[in-house]
Order: C-alpha cells, then structure tokens, then sequence
C-alpha cells in the first residue's frame, strides 16, 4: 500500500469522525420539554406558551435539595408572541438552556382560544419535524399555564402523570383518547370532525403532612370531552355522555352501569358491562345515507344492595329491561347532540359510509356537512346478565351472610 493512499485513507477517516460532531445537541445544554399549554396573550391577537421543563437531577425523587438544586421537579415557563413560534422563541431570552421538543407528552389547549380556532397550532405542531405525531392534546376550562405547571399524582413528572392517565381512560370511559396525528386526520377530513378530552383541574387529593385536610390538593382529572366543528371548538360533552361516543371512535373495554333493585327502587345495584360488541352497519334508502347502531354486552352483577339470584328470571329480565332502556337514551342524547345541537359528525358516521361506499361518496362527501344532520339513525340494543361474580346465591337482607 502507497504511503499516499495511507494519507488519503488517513484524511478521510478524520473528516468522517469530525462529522459525527456536526448537529449534536449535548444533554445538559437541553431543556426537555415534557407538556406545553397554549393560552390566548394579554393583548389581542397575542398567543401565550407555557412549558414544562424537568429538571434531571431533581427528577430522581429526591426528598431534599442538594446545593445548587430546587428539590422540584420540573421548571415552568410562559412567553407570548404573535405566534406559537414567536412565544417560543421569546423563552430562549431568559432559558438557559435550548428548548427540546422530541419528548413532550401532552398539548393543553385553553377553551376560549379553541372557541376561536386551533388550526395554527395544529399547523405548527405537525410541522416541526421535533415534534411527535403521538402526543396527547386536550383542551381545558382552566388556563393551560396553570395546568401544566401543576404538580399532581403519582409520578415525579407532571407531563408524564398526564400520559399515564390516557392509558386508563377504557377503563374510566369519561374522556377520548387523541393524539395530535387523530387531531390532524379529523381536522383535514370531509367525513369526520375532531373531539378531544377535557383536563379539569379538581380539588381531590390529600395532604400527607395534614391528613386532615381532604380535598387539600390539587389533581388533573380527564372527564368529558371538547367537540369541534372545522378547527373551532362548538361545545362540550359530560363524562356521562362521552361513555356513549366512545365505541364509535375507541375499542370497547369495560364500562359501569347504576341500577335500581328490581323490587326496591330506593336501592341499587352496580353491573359491569363486559363483552361489548358494537357495529355501525350504513345504507341506502332512496339514495340518501341510513346508519344502524347495534350494540350487544353482557353485564355481570359486580354489588348489589339488595337480594339478587339469576334463578330470579323475572327480575334478571326487569333489570335488563332497564338497562337497554339507560343504554339507548344515553346514546339517543349523545346523537342528537352531534346531529342538531353541534351538527358536528364526531362519532365518524361519515367515515364509516366512505368505507362503505367509496363510489356514492363522490357525491354525497362534499354535502356531508349538510347531509350529517338529516340522516336517519336507529339504535338496537340487546344486553344480557350473565353472571353474578363469585356469589351465586343472593346475600340475606340483614347482612353479607351467605344462605
């Protein structure tokens, strides 16, 4: 081998190591951010960011501050600008460190700016190639900077106790679960329109150092929903009605029933709905869209605060009775919500006649937004007790002794 060719190769392995330095960001000059709020500014037309930032060595749950740290956290911080990227770039004035978007969890967006639109930050957010398409967005009726520098649950970093909370919501079944990529798809979709949960700031905790003060603490609570029409937020779903929209958008878990005692109406019973199946079948009928619902569960009686045996067929078929009644009122509210209080498609009946019929959508998708209101829906509902848990004969009346 040439003495010259040993130079070349020389040459050439020293730029290519020197070119692994190009663009790398150090771990210490970052502030990763871990959930941002957006609020409307002070001044008009002004928008307001607000980040949290953990702390690394304070995040390690650590009961005291060494010299030099806070024992927080978490570090939060708000600017304003004229635009999301104008505030952002308004924090890098007084952050001593470069903001770091690729491990945020979550979006608050306040409720009065929703109100007005959010297609800018969903512009922005989809954009920068930092951020990720996975992240939880929410709106709230609080303001976003006081959401996300609270200091709430179980987890040391509040942003990553807001992404845990999503994993539980089928089991909660009180809000949806929208991540910015679900955000976007609805929001530039003719067949569909965007919903996203709500985060309520509730009274709930209580403090270990004075056990006597209940309700002492702040928490983030997930419970209802925000609907949109376009990028504009229209109107708001209970934690109650969300339970029905749910099977539309989700898959079905588990969910909770209240019942009253076939043979006492002052007392209650609790019923676990298991076995969910539910099936949007659409059609035409003189070429306009039909929609059939059907939904099917089974329950198993999970506390019952009276006597209750499956051998009581009269009373197993009362209480089933009862339940497709609640069932079908329930989703009958959430319909007429969507069709003529909001007259906004979020449960995705457009989506579901596009898959259906992708030829007929030619035509009827561009009208959608005035045909969604008018098309007939019908509800079929069958639900069935199965079981009773472990207790297979009923609890006497004067105690939990078995007979």
């Amino acid at each position: 081998m040439s003495p010259k060719f040993i130079v070349f190769l020389s040459i050439c392995t020293v730029l290519m190591l020197s070119a692994c330095d190009i663009g790398k960001r150090e771990l210490g000059d970052l502030a990763l951010v871990m959930a941002v709020g957006i609020d409307k500014g002070n001044k008009e037309g002004m928008k307001k960011v607000t980040i949290q930032v953990v702390r690394p060595a304070d995040a390690r749950g650590q009961t005291g501050a060494p010299s030099g740290q806070t024992g927080d956290p978490i570090w939060s911080a708000s600017a304003e600008g004229e635009t999301i990227f104008h505030a952002i770039r308004n924090l890098s004035t007084f952050s001593s460190r470069r903001i770091f978007w690729a491990h945020n969890f979550i979006i608050v967006i306040n409720e009065d700016l929703a109100r007005e639109g959010i297609k800018d930050i969903i512009d922005f957010f989809t954009r920068n190639p930092e951020l990720r398409m996975r992240t939880w967005v929410v709106v709230t009726p609080e303001k976003a900077s006081t959401v996300v520098s609270t200091m709430t649950g179980l987890e040391t970093v509040p942003g990553e106790a807001f992404d845990k909370l999503f994993r539980y919501t089928p089991i909660s079944t009180q809000a949806p679960r929208t991540q910015m990529i679900d955000l976007q798809a609805a929001y530039l979709s003719e067949s569909s329109e965007p919903i996203l949960a709500r985060a309520l700031i509730i009274n709930r905790g209580i403090s270990n150092k004075k056990p006597g003060q209940a309700g002492s603490v702040d928490q983030i609570e997930l419970a209802g929903a925000g609907v949109f029409k376009g990028d504009k937020l229209v109107g708001i779903l209970k934690p109650v009605e969300v339970r029905r929209i749910l099977p539309f958008i989700e898959p079905l878990d588990t969910g909770v029933l209240i019942l009253k005692c076939p043979d006492d109406k002052d007392k209650k019973m609790t019923v676990e709905l298991r076995n969910q199946k539910f099936n949007v079948k659409p059609s035409l009928k003189d070429k306009k869209p039909v929609f059939d619902i059907y939904y099917e569960t089974d329950a198993s009686v999970v506390e019952a605060a009276c006597p209750f045996s499956l051998e009581e067929r009269n009373n197993v078929e009362k209480l089933e009775k009862q339940m497709n009644t609640i069932i079908k009122k329930e989703l009958s509210a959430v319909l007429d919500k969507s069709q003529n209080e909001y007259k906004s498609d979020f449960i995705e009946l457009g989506k579901v006649f596009m898959n259906h019929y992708p030829f007929e959508w030619r035509t009827i998708g561009p009208k959608w937004e005035g045909t969604f209101p008018s098309v007939a829906i019908n509800i079929h509902i069958k639900s069935e007790i199965v079981d009773t848990v472990l207790l297979t004969k009923p609890t006497k009346e004067s105690g939990s002794v078995l007979k």
